[in-house]
Protein backbone atom coordinates (compact mmCIF):
# COMPACT_ATOMS: atom_id res chain seq x y z
CA UNK A 1 0.00 0.00 0.00
CA UNK A 2 1.62 3.24 -1.18
CA UNK A 3 2.83 5.12 1.44
CA UNK A 4 0.28 8.30 2.99
CA UNK A 5 -3.05 6.04 1.25
CA UNK A 6 -5.56 4.33 4.11
CA UNK A 7 -7.91 1.59 3.10
CA UNK A 8 -10.69 3.47 2.58
CA UNK A 9 -8.68 5.66 0.06
CA UNK A 10 -7.99 2.57 -1.61
CA UNK A 11 -11.31 1.75 -1.77
CA UNK A 12 -12.96 4.85 -2.77
CA UNK A 13 -10.04 4.94 -5.34
CA UNK A 14 -11.78 1.42 -6.79
CA UNK A 15 -15.26 2.76 -6.46
CA UNK A 16 -14.69 5.54 -8.63
CA UNK A 17 -12.71 3.83 -11.06
CA UNK A 18 -15.00 0.79 -11.63
CA UNK A 19 -18.16 3.83 -11.67
CA UNK A 20 -16.74 5.78 -13.99
CA UNK A 21 -15.76 2.66 -16.41
CA UNK A 22 -19.34 1.78 -16.90
CA UNK A 23 -20.62 5.24 -16.88
CA UNK A 24 -17.88 6.34 -20.24
CA UNK A 25 -18.91 2.63 -21.80
CA UNK A 26 -22.49 3.71 -21.56
CA UNK A 27 -21.56 6.79 -23.08
CA UNK A 28 -20.17 4.99 -26.39
CA UNK A 29 -23.45 3.03 -25.91
CA UNK A 30 -24.95 6.02 -25.97
CA UNK A 31 -23.32 7.29 -29.36
CA UNK A 32 -24.08 4.04 -30.98
CA UNK A 33 -27.09 4.13 -29.92
CA UNK A 34 -28.20 7.24 -31.49
CA UNK A 35 -26.35 5.83 -35.00
CA UNK A 36 -28.58 3.58 -34.70
CA UNK A 37 -31.24 5.79 -34.43
CA UNK A 38 -30.35 7.64 -36.91
CA UNK A 39 -30.26 4.98 -39.26
CA UNK A 40 -34.23 5.73 -39.39
CA UNK A 41 -35.19 3.16 -37.10
CA UNK A 42 -33.60 -0.11 -39.57
CA UNK A 43 -31.23 -2.23 -40.32
CA UNK A 44 -30.36 -0.91 -44.08
CA UNK A 45 -29.50 -4.31 -45.17
CA UNK A 46 -33.37 -5.56 -44.32
CA UNK A 47 -35.67 -5.33 -47.67
CA UNK A 48 -39.17 -4.04 -45.93
CA UNK A 49 -41.36 -5.29 -49.02
CA UNK A 50 -43.62 -8.02 -48.52
CA UNK A 51 -42.08 -11.86 -49.18
CA UNK A 52 -43.72 -13.95 -51.76
CA UNK A 53 -44.93 -16.29 -49.49
CA UNK A 54 -45.38 -16.81 -45.63
CA UNK A 55 -44.30 -19.06 -43.85
CA UNK A 56 -46.63 -21.07 -40.76
CA UNK A 57 -45.87 -19.35 -38.00
CA UNK A 58 -46.61 -20.24 -34.37
CA UNK A 59 -46.98 -17.93 -31.41
CA UNK A 60 -46.54 -19.19 -28.00
CA UNK A 61 -47.81 -17.50 -24.93
CA UNK A 62 -47.58 -19.40 -21.59
CA UNK A 63 -49.81 -18.39 -18.89
CA UNK A 64 -50.20 -19.60 -15.34
CA UNK A 65 -53.01 -17.33 -13.46
CA UNK A 66 -53.42 -14.85 -16.14
CA UNK A 67 -57.22 -14.04 -15.92
CA UNK A 68 -56.51 -10.24 -15.54
CA UNK A 69 -55.32 -9.56 -18.98
CA UNK A 70 -55.16 -12.82 -20.71
CA UNK A 71 -58.14 -12.47 -22.92
CA UNK A 72 -57.03 -8.48 -24.47
CA UNK A 73 -54.22 -10.88 -25.23
CA UNK A 74 -55.48 -13.35 -27.35
CA UNK A 75 -57.75 -10.61 -29.44
CA UNK A 76 -54.50 -8.74 -30.19
CA UNK A 77 -53.31 -11.49 -31.90
CA UNK A 78 -56.19 -12.93 -33.72
CA UNK A 79 -56.25 -9.26 -35.16
CA UNK A 80 -52.57 -9.36 -36.31
CA UNK A 81 -51.41 -8.55 -39.81
CA UNK A 82 -50.33 -12.21 -40.74
CA UNK A 83 -52.25 -14.51 -43.02
CA UNK A 84 -54.92 -16.24 -40.90
CA UNK A 85 -54.14 -19.58 -42.64
CA UNK A 86 -50.83 -19.38 -41.33
CA UNK A 87 -51.17 -18.23 -37.93
CA UNK A 88 -51.06 -20.81 -35.20
CA UNK A 89 -52.15 -19.08 -31.56
CA UNK A 90 -50.95 -21.55 -29.17
CA UNK A 91 -51.67 -20.73 -25.41
CA UNK A 92 -50.01 -23.04 -22.68
CA UNK A 93 -52.27 -22.70 -19.61
CA UNK A 94 -50.17 -23.68 -17.01
CA UNK A 95 -51.37 -25.14 -13.78
CA UNK A 96 -54.15 -22.31 -13.32
CA UNK A 97 -56.21 -21.75 -10.71
CA UNK A 98 -58.30 -18.86 -11.70
CA UNK A 99 -60.38 -18.20 -14.46
CA UNK A 100 -57.83 -18.47 -17.08
CA UNK A 101 -58.95 -21.86 -18.25
CA UNK A 102 -62.53 -20.15 -18.39
CA UNK A 103 -61.68 -17.61 -20.61
CA UNK A 104 -59.64 -19.47 -22.80
CA UNK A 105 -62.21 -21.75 -23.86
CA UNK A 106 -64.53 -18.71 -24.66
CA UNK A 107 -61.84 -17.31 -27.05
CA UNK A 108 -61.23 -21.00 -28.76
CA UNK A 109 -65.26 -21.11 -30.18
CA UNK A 110 -64.49 -17.01 -31.23
CA UNK A 111 -60.98 -17.80 -32.98
CA UNK A 112 -60.48 -21.00 -35.16
CA UNK A 113 -56.67 -20.91 -35.03
CA UNK A 114 -56.42 -20.72 -31.24
CA UNK A 115 -54.87 -23.94 -29.59
CA UNK A 116 -55.10 -23.77 -25.93
CA UNK A 117 -52.33 -26.41 -24.30
CA UNK A 118 -53.34 -27.59 -20.81
CA UNK A 119 -50.73 -28.97 -18.66
CA UNK A 120 -50.96 -29.97 -14.90
CA UNK A 121 -48.30 -31.15 -12.03
CA UNK A 122 -46.30 -32.87 -12.58
CA UNK A 123 -46.14 -32.33 -16.45
CA UNK A 124 -47.21 -28.73 -15.78
CA UNK A 125 -45.87 -25.84 -13.00
CA UNK A 126 -42.66 -25.89 -13.63
CA UNK A 127 -41.87 -22.67 -15.26
CA UNK A 128 -41.70 -20.63 -18.26
CA UNK A 129 -39.29 -22.57 -19.73
CA UNK A 130 -41.12 -25.66 -19.36
CA UNK A 131 -44.47 -24.49 -20.64
CA UNK A 132 -42.94 -22.74 -23.61
CA UNK A 133 -40.82 -26.52 -24.18
CA UNK A 134 -44.37 -27.73 -24.39
CA UNK A 135 -46.04 -25.20 -26.52
CA UNK A 136 -42.85 -25.98 -29.07
CA UNK A 137 -44.20 -29.57 -28.85
CA UNK A 138 -47.71 -28.74 -30.14
CA UNK A 139 -47.13 -26.00 -32.74
CA UNK A 140 -46.42 -27.09 -36.34
CA UNK A 141 -44.82 -23.30 -37.50
CA UNK A 142 -41.50 -22.98 -39.47
CA UNK A 143 -40.66 -20.19 -36.72
CA UNK A 144 -41.75 -20.36 -33.46
CA UNK A 145 -42.53 -16.40 -32.38
CA UNK A 146 -43.25 -15.54 -27.92
CA UNK A 147 -44.95 -13.33 -26.39
CA UNK A 148 -45.68 -12.90 -22.41
CA UNK A 149 -49.42 -13.07 -21.39
CA UNK A 150 -49.87 -9.60 -20.88
CA UNK A 151 -48.83 -8.50 -24.27
CA UNK A 152 -50.78 -6.45 -26.83
CA UNK A 153 -48.59 -6.40 -30.39
CA UNK A 154 -48.81 -3.53 -33.22
CA UNK A 155 -50.64 -5.50 -35.85
CA UNK A 156 -47.65 -5.72 -37.80
CA UNK A 157 -45.12 -6.62 -35.29
CA UNK A 158 -45.36 -10.37 -36.56
CA UNK A 159 -44.69 -9.87 -39.82
CA UNK A 160 -42.00 -7.64 -39.36
CA UNK A 161 -40.34 -9.92 -37.43
CA UNK A 162 -41.19 -12.91 -40.00
CA UNK A 163 -40.17 -10.63 -42.92
CA UNK A 164 -36.46 -9.83 -41.14
CA UNK A 165 -35.47 -13.67 -40.23
CA UNK A 166 -36.61 -14.70 -43.54
CA UNK A 167 -34.51 -12.46 -45.36
CA UNK A 168 -31.39 -12.91 -43.40
CA UNK A 169 -30.09 -16.98 -43.05
CA UNK A 170 -27.35 -15.67 -40.40
CA UNK A 171 -30.28 -14.67 -38.15
CA UNK A 172 -31.20 -17.15 -35.72
CA UNK A 173 -33.44 -14.90 -33.81
CA UNK A 174 -34.80 -11.24 -34.36
CA UNK A 175 -36.09 -9.33 -31.30
CA UNK A 176 -38.66 -6.84 -31.31
CA UNK A 177 -38.98 -3.42 -29.25
CA UNK A 178 -41.50 -3.71 -26.25
CA UNK A 179 -43.24 -0.60 -24.65
CA UNK A 180 -44.84 0.29 -21.44
CA UNK A 181 -48.84 0.34 -21.65
CA UNK A 182 -48.88 1.62 -18.00
CA UNK A 183 -46.61 4.05 -18.12
CA UNK A 184 -48.58 7.25 -16.69
CA UNK A 185 -50.53 5.19 -13.85
CA UNK A 186 -47.78 6.10 -11.04
CA UNK A 187 -44.39 7.44 -10.24
CA UNK A 188 -42.93 3.16 -10.40
CA UNK A 189 -44.00 3.07 -13.80
CA UNK A 190 -42.49 5.80 -15.19
CA UNK A 191 -39.60 5.04 -13.52
CA UNK A 192 -39.99 1.45 -15.77
CA UNK A 193 -40.93 3.20 -18.82
CA UNK A 194 -37.45 5.40 -18.88
CA UNK A 195 -35.69 2.03 -17.78
CA UNK A 196 -36.61 0.06 -20.61
CA UNK A 197 -36.16 2.95 -23.24
CA UNK A 198 -33.22 3.55 -22.16
CA UNK A 199 -32.40 -0.30 -22.40
CA UNK A 200 -33.38 -0.63 -25.09
CA UNK A 201 -31.72 2.23 -27.10
CA UNK A 202 -27.90 1.98 -25.03
CA UNK A 203 -28.54 -2.01 -24.33
CA UNK A 204 -29.53 -3.61 -27.37
CA UNK A 205 -29.37 -0.60 -30.30
CA UNK A 206 -25.58 0.56 -28.84
CA UNK A 207 -24.34 -3.20 -28.48
CA UNK A 208 -25.75 -3.93 -31.64
CA UNK A 209 -24.28 -1.18 -33.61
CA UNK A 210 -20.88 -1.43 -32.13
CA UNK A 211 -20.54 -5.46 -31.54
CA UNK A 212 -23.22 -6.69 -33.06
CA UNK A 213 -24.46 -8.30 -30.16
CA UNK A 214 -28.79 -8.29 -29.23
CA UNK A 215 -30.11 -10.26 -26.06
CA UNK A 216 -33.40 -12.16 -26.63
CA UNK A 217 -35.80 -10.25 -24.44
CA UNK A 218 -38.76 -12.38 -22.63
CA UNK A 219 -41.00 -11.38 -25.06
CA UNK A 220 -41.68 -10.12 -28.60
CA UNK A 221 -39.27 -12.11 -30.45
CA UNK A 222 -39.19 -14.89 -33.26
CA UNK A 223 -36.59 -17.59 -33.46
CA UNK A 224 -35.91 -20.61 -36.36
CA UNK A 225 -38.07 -23.69 -35.36
CA UNK A 226 -34.93 -26.11 -36.69
CA UNK A 227 -32.25 -24.13 -34.48
CA UNK A 228 -34.39 -24.09 -30.87
CA UNK A 229 -34.96 -27.61 -31.65
CA UNK A 230 -30.88 -28.34 -32.39
CA UNK A 231 -30.23 -26.62 -28.94
CA UNK A 232 -32.93 -28.73 -27.13
CA UNK A 233 -35.02 -26.11 -26.42
CA UNK A 234 -35.47 -23.85 -23.73
CA UNK A 235 -33.23 -24.63 -20.49
CA UNK A 236 -35.23 -25.48 -17.29
CA UNK A 237 -32.95 -24.58 -14.84
CA UNK A 238 -33.03 -20.66 -16.46
CA UNK A 239 -34.44 -18.08 -13.95
CA UNK A 240 -33.90 -15.66 -17.43
CA UNK A 241 -34.22 -18.09 -20.25
CA UNK A 242 -34.24 -15.56 -22.52
CA UNK A 243 -30.39 -14.28 -21.77
CA UNK A 244 -29.82 -17.72 -21.56
CA UNK A 245 -30.88 -18.77 -24.77
CA UNK A 246 -29.09 -15.62 -26.31
CA UNK A 247 -25.68 -17.57 -25.62
CA UNK A 248 -26.83 -20.54 -26.92
CA UNK A 249 -27.73 -18.97 -30.11
CA UNK A 250 -24.62 -17.55 -30.66
CA UNK A 251 -22.40 -20.39 -29.86
CA UNK A 252 -24.30 -22.23 -32.60
CA UNK A 253 -22.72 -19.43 -35.27
CA UNK A 254 -25.81 -16.96 -35.61
CA UNK A 255 -26.68 -13.53 -34.86
CA UNK A 256 -29.78 -11.77 -33.62
CA UNK A 257 -30.92 -8.79 -34.21
CA UNK A 258 -32.74 -6.00 -32.37
CA UNK A 259 -35.93 -4.33 -34.77
CA UNK A 260 -37.58 -1.51 -33.57
CA UNK A 261 -40.40 -1.54 -35.86
CA UNK A 262 -41.78 -4.48 -34.44
CA UNK A 263 -43.45 -3.60 -31.24
CA UNK A 264 -45.45 -4.50 -28.56
CA UNK A 265 -46.96 -3.03 -25.37
CA UNK A 266 -46.55 -4.82 -22.12
CA UNK A 267 -48.02 -3.95 -18.68
CA UNK A 268 -45.49 -3.21 -15.87
CA UNK A 269 -45.87 -4.00 -12.15
CA UNK A 270 -47.91 -0.95 -9.99
CA UNK A 271 -46.30 -1.76 -7.04
CA UNK A 272 -42.64 -1.98 -5.47
CA UNK A 273 -43.62 -5.16 -4.02
CA UNK A 274 -44.52 -6.74 -7.11
CA UNK A 275 -41.50 -4.84 -8.53
CA UNK A 276 -39.28 -6.29 -6.34
CA UNK A 277 -39.92 -9.82 -7.29
CA UNK A 278 -39.79 -9.78 -10.63
CA UNK A 279 -36.50 -7.75 -10.26
CA UNK A 280 -35.41 -10.56 -7.72
CA UNK A 281 -35.80 -13.26 -10.38
CA UNK A 282 -34.24 -11.34 -13.46
CA UNK A 283 -31.34 -10.83 -11.41
CA UNK A 284 -31.03 -14.79 -10.23
CA UNK A 285 -31.50 -15.75 -13.51
CA UNK A 286 -28.68 -13.19 -14.81
CA UNK A 287 -26.16 -14.60 -11.79
CA UNK A 288 -26.58 -18.00 -12.58
CA UNK A 289 -25.83 -17.56 -16.18
CA UNK A 290 -23.04 -15.34 -15.12
CA UNK A 291 -21.73 -18.24 -12.67
CA UNK A 292 -22.60 -21.03 -15.01
CA UNK A 293 -20.66 -19.12 -17.96
CA UNK A 294 -17.67 -17.62 -16.21
CA UNK A 295 -16.68 -20.85 -15.06
CA UNK A 296 -16.00 -21.84 -18.63
CA UNK A 297 -15.14 -18.82 -20.44
CA UNK A 298 -12.11 -19.88 -22.11
CA UNK A 299 -14.01 -22.48 -23.72
CA UNK A 300 -17.01 -20.52 -25.38
CA UNK A 301 -16.23 -19.97 -28.88
CA UNK A 302 -17.91 -16.25 -29.76
CA UNK A 303 -15.89 -14.12 -28.50
CA UNK A 304 -18.44 -11.42 -28.45
CA UNK A 305 -20.64 -13.18 -26.38
CA UNK A 306 -17.87 -14.26 -24.51
CA UNK A 307 -16.84 -9.89 -23.72
CA UNK A 308 -20.57 -9.17 -23.23
CA UNK A 309 -20.79 -12.31 -20.05
CA UNK A 310 -17.50 -10.37 -18.94
CA UNK A 311 -19.30 -7.19 -18.91
CA UNK A 312 -22.42 -8.27 -16.70
CA UNK A 313 -19.94 -10.04 -14.77
CA UNK A 314 -18.24 -6.48 -14.59
CA UNK A 315 -22.30 -5.10 -13.87
CA UNK A 316 -23.42 -7.65 -11.13
CA UNK A 317 -19.84 -7.58 -9.63
CA UNK A 318 -17.33 -5.24 -9.93
CA UNK A 319 -19.46 -2.66 -10.69
CA UNK A 320 -22.32 -3.34 -7.33
CA UNK A 321 -19.79 -3.72 -5.10
CA UNK A 322 -18.12 -0.20 -6.42
CA UNK A 323 -21.42 1.37 -5.54
CA UNK A 324 -21.92 0.12 -1.97
CA UNK A 325 -18.61 0.43 -1.60
CA UNK A 326 -18.92 4.74 -2.81
CA UNK A 327 -22.38 4.46 -0.67
CA UNK A 328 -20.75 3.46 2.71
CA UNK A 329 -18.09 5.97 2.76
CA UNK A 330 -20.43 8.58 2.07
CA UNK A 331 -22.57 7.70 4.75
CA UNK A 332 -19.58 6.52 7.19
CA UNK A 333 -18.10 10.37 6.24
CA UNK A 334 -21.26 12.36 6.66
CA UNK A 335 -21.14 10.51 9.91
CA UNK A 336 -17.64 11.65 10.70
CA UNK A 337 -16.80 7.80 11.28
CA UNK A 338 -14.42 7.20 8.08
CA UNK A 339 -12.17 9.98 6.43
CA UNK A 340 -11.33 10.23 2.97
CA UNK A 341 -7.96 11.39 2.88
CA UNK A 342 -7.16 12.23 -0.58
CA UNK A 343 -7.01 15.71 -1.89
CA UNK A 344 -8.88 16.15 -5.25
CA UNK A 345 -11.66 17.69 -6.85
CA UNK A 346 -13.78 14.32 -5.78
CA UNK A 347 -17.01 16.56 -5.11
CA UNK A 348 -16.63 17.70 -8.52
CA UNK A 349 -16.05 14.01 -9.88
CA UNK A 350 -19.14 12.96 -8.59
CA UNK A 351 -21.47 15.91 -9.46
CA UNK A 352 -19.99 14.93 -13.41
CA UNK A 353 -20.99 11.35 -12.89
CA UNK A 354 -24.89 12.56 -11.74
CA UNK A 355 -24.57 14.99 -14.64
CA UNK A 356 -23.17 12.14 -17.43
CA UNK A 357 -26.12 9.99 -16.04
CA UNK A 358 -28.73 12.54 -16.79
CA UNK A 359 -27.27 12.74 -20.01
CA UNK A 360 -27.28 9.77 -21.29
CA UNK A 361 -30.49 8.49 -19.68
CA UNK A 362 -32.55 11.66 -21.70
CA UNK A 363 -30.85 11.09 -24.68
CA UNK A 364 -31.20 7.74 -25.03
CA UNK A 365 -35.40 8.27 -23.82
CA UNK A 366 -35.44 10.89 -26.43
CA UNK A 367 -34.80 8.69 -29.40
CA UNK A 368 -38.61 7.60 -28.64
CA UNK A 369 -41.04 10.03 -30.22
CA UNK A 370 -43.04 11.79 -27.20
CA UNK A 371 -40.44 10.81 -24.54
CA UNK A 372 -37.54 13.57 -24.50
CA UNK A 373 -39.89 15.71 -22.11
CA UNK A 374 -39.02 17.88 -19.52
CA UNK A 375 -40.95 15.94 -17.03
CA UNK A 376 -39.04 12.76 -17.55
CA UNK A 377 -35.85 14.90 -17.02
CA UNK A 378 -37.49 15.77 -13.72
CA UNK A 379 -37.70 11.99 -13.35
CA UNK A 380 -34.76 11.08 -14.83
CA UNK A 381 -32.80 13.67 -11.77
CA UNK A 382 -34.58 12.09 -9.20
CA UNK A 383 -34.26 7.99 -10.52
CA UNK A 384 -30.61 8.75 -9.97
CA UNK A 385 -31.64 8.93 -5.66
CA UNK A 386 -34.05 6.28 -5.44
CA UNK A 387 -35.22 4.00 -8.53
CA UNK A 388 -31.53 3.39 -9.36
CA UNK A 389 -30.55 2.84 -5.81
CA UNK A 390 -32.68 -0.01 -5.51
CA UNK A 391 -30.78 -2.25 -7.64
CA UNK A 392 -28.49 -2.49 -4.82
CA UNK A 393 -31.50 -4.24 -2.93
CA UNK A 394 -32.51 -6.14 -5.07
CA UNK A 395 -29.16 -8.10 -6.13
CA UNK A 396 -28.71 -8.35 -2.07
CA UNK A 397 -31.98 -9.86 -1.94
CA UNK A 398 -31.12 -12.41 -4.97
CA UNK A 399 -28.19 -13.61 -3.20
CA UNK A 400 -29.87 -13.90 -0.05
CA UNK A 401 -32.80 -16.00 -2.27
CA UNK A 402 -30.95 -18.31 -3.51
CA UNK A 403 -28.40 -18.96 -0.83
CA UNK A 404 -31.54 -20.14 1.44
CA UNK A 405 -32.73 -21.87 -1.61
CA UNK A 406 -29.76 -23.61 -1.77
CA UNK A 407 -29.63 -24.76 1.90
CA UNK A 408 -33.14 -25.92 1.80
CA UNK A 409 -33.60 -27.42 -1.31
CA UNK A 410 -36.48 -25.02 -2.41
CA UNK A 411 -37.51 -24.97 -5.83
CA UNK A 412 -40.19 -22.20 -6.91
CA UNK A 413 -41.01 -22.99 -10.61
CA UNK A 414 -43.90 -20.17 -11.60
CA UNK A 415 -42.21 -16.41 -11.09
CA UNK A 416 -45.18 -14.98 -12.28
CA UNK A 417 -45.20 -11.17 -12.23
CA UNK A 418 -48.98 -10.05 -10.51
CA UNK A 419 -51.01 -8.43 -12.98
CA UNK A 420 -53.47 -5.36 -12.81
CA UNK A 421 -56.96 -5.43 -14.48
CA UNK A 422 -56.49 -1.77 -15.34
Amino acid sequence: MAEGLSLVDWLFIFSIVSIWILLLFHVVLTYAGYRRFNVTFADTEIDWKPVDEYPIVSVLIPAHNEEMVIGRTVDSMAKLDYPKDRLEIIVINDSSTDKTGKILAEKQEKYSNLTVVTITPPLGAKGKSNALNQGLKASRGKYIVVYDADNTPERAAVRRLTEAIMRDPDLGAVVGKFRTRNRDTNLLTRFINIETLNFQWIVQAGRGSLFGLTTITGTNFIVRRDLLEKLGGWNLKALTEDTELTVRIYEQGYRIAWLPEAVTWEQEPEKIGVWVRQRTRWARGNMWIIYYYMRNILSIKNKRIGGDIVYFFFTYAIFFFSVVISDVIFILGSAGVVKVTLMGPFQMIWVLAYALFIFETFISVSFERGEGTLSNLLIISLMYFTYCQLWLFVVLRSTWVSLKDKLTGKNFYWYKTERSAR
